[in-house]
């Protein structure tokens, strides 16, 4: 199945006028705490109705709060009331899930077009950004392998409304929403994927595919050539499965770059397990078929590649995604077994189904010969994250601090939330070996995610380096009015945010 067909990415466009003349299918007001913060450019008929439900309770402004009306003195002829909370409270945030709501809540309807009034807390560019990056992301089919008994409508376009002022910087901030919402949606739209139709292979193919034409490159490494560069321990993880690995590699540079240029290298690393059983060390049947997502990393770095593809960066960037399936079997790794990274040091395995690190760590080795000067790796590496953090924050790790405090500032301004994690030397006996270098999972239920981070870090060299694990956070049990089950697309602004903003970092 294409990625498209996971998506279709509505045609946006910024609307500059009367509310009641816009033609759309449903048009949705934001409605706030406080009566007097409510956009007032409506016709009487709409405004009394609100009045009245105001006074009596039923309209309150809740966030997510959603009334539905139908009237004839607007073009659209529906009317969602969404609400949004107090106005003091208005982030570009949770102006992105308003956008989200007011989306999912139109294709819910049947109605394939939708116009969102940006109108009081909610004007500014950075909150049209997240108004049209928020109702692309709307537009995301979690089930699109049904043939029969779809819920949603396909979302087809969408508008930003607004009454007057800066139409030429809102249209680029609602374009620029659109590339972002839409690079979201590529890294879903992989993770979503079942693992028999996305093998390292097709993953690797579809990389070629989605780049094609544009101005990323995309090179791959087969396990003939990974078996060249002494890849020891990601042809150890893959070798007990049918399908050969892949090394994905996507090199991004600004226009007219000279190809000798100094400057900082963003290296983006990211893990794509297209599914994994755990290996030998087997995990639980229950909640298995969530492995499939064990490769979100990797499509976080794809769709971060997508929105750079169309928006650009003013530095380098490189991406590397070592894909393999870890599966039991005769030829399978074992614990015990002792891997030769591409680096050179040596580890002891005791648990293959901590295989995350192990590819990533030859990755990060490989990023760094590809010229990387900052490095940034994002995994669904370890429970013992969500444990700590729930489904919530990402954890953080990085070292120096500066370049920790970076990456946990793009996810800020991204809207991804990162929670740094410590590394304290007291750790490293986690990983301590009797007969190779170090261990790739330590004998203990206690800081499992950090002794995760200082394995990754023994690759990563002197550079600037962070490990964002996004376990809790790369799926959704629960549906929520701004999130249905299944992959979020997590870290994919804060890839991009960091590197658009490469001129405060280098």
């Amino acid at each position: 199945m294409p990625l498209h067909e996971f998506y279709t990415t509505p045609t946006l466009r910024l609307v500059v006028g009367p509310t009641a003349s816009v033609d759309t299918d449903v048009l949705v007001l934001p409605v706030f705490a406080e009566a007097e913060a409510t956009p007032l450019d409506l016709p009487d008929a709409v405004a009394s109705v609100m009045v009245a439900m105001r006074a009596s309770q039923e309209l309150k402004g809740e966030p997510y709060e959603q009334h539905w009306l139908r009237s004839e003195a607007v073009a659209a002829g529906r009317i969602l009331l969404l609400g949004v909370g107090p106005s003091t409270a208005v982030t570009p945030d949770l102006a992105r899930r308003l956008g989200t709501a007011a989306g999912l809540a139109t294709r819910s309807r049947g109605q394939a077009r939708v116009a969102i009034v940006a109108g009081g807390a909610l004007q500014g560019e950075p909150l049209v950004r997240a108004l049209a990056e928020g109702v692309t992301l709307a537009a995301f089919h979690v089930d699109a392998y049904k043939t029969r008994d779809r819920k949603l409508a396909a979302l087809q376009s969408a508008a930003i409304v607004v009454t007057a002022g800066g139409a030429d910087s809102l249209a680029d901030a609602v374009a620029l929403g659109s590339v972002l919402g839409e690079a979201a949606n590529v890294a879903r739209a992989v993770a979503h994927e079942p693992p028999n139709v996305l093998t390292p292979a097709v993953l690797a193919d579809r990389a070629r595919a989605l780049f094609a034409g544009t101005s990323v490159q995309v090179d791959v490494l087969d396990e003939t050539q990974l078996h060249e560069k002494h890849m020891g321990m990601l042809l150890g993880v893959a070798q007990g499965s049918v399908n050969p690995p892949r090394l994905i590699v996507l090199t991004y540079a600004p226009a007219n770059a000279p190809a000798n240029a100094s400057g900082p290298v963003l290296g983006l690393v990211g893990k794509a397990v297209t599914f994994d059983t755990g290996g030998i060390s087997i995990k639980p049947a229950e909640n298995m078929d969530k492995m499939k997502y064990d490769m979100c990393g990797g499509a976080a770095v794809l769709g971060a590649f997508h929105a750079l593809a169309r928006a650009g960066a003013p530095s380098r960037v490189i991406g590397v995604i070592p894909a393999v399936e870890n599966m039991p079997s005769g030829a399978a790794f074992r614990p015990g077994d002792i891997l030769t990274a591409a680096s050179g040091l040596t580890v002891e395995i005791t648990n293959t189904d901590a295989e995350g690190r192990l590819i990533l760590g030859d990755a990060l080795w490989y990023a760094r010969q590809l010229g990387a000067t900052h490095l940034v790796d994002i995994a669904t590496l370890t429970g013992a994250c969500a444990v700590a953090l729930g489904r919530v924050a990402s954890g953080l790790f990085g070292t120096p601090d500066d370049w920790r405090d970076a990456v946990q500032g793009a996810g800020t301004r991204g809207g991804d939330f990162l929670w740094p994690l410590p590394m304290a030397d007291d750790y490293k006996d986690l990983l301590k070996s009797d007969i190779a270098d170090m261990v790739n999972a330590a004998g203990t239920r206690y800081g499992g995610a950090i002794s995760a981070a200082l394995f990754l870090k023994a690759f990563a060299g002197d550079l600037p380096w962070a490990h964002l694990d996004i376990a809790g956070t790369a799926w959704a049990d629960e549906p929520k009015p701004y999130q249905p089950k299944g992959p979020t697309g997590v870290a994919v602004r804060t890839l991009i945010e960091l590197a658009r903003s490469s001129g405060s970092w280098a």
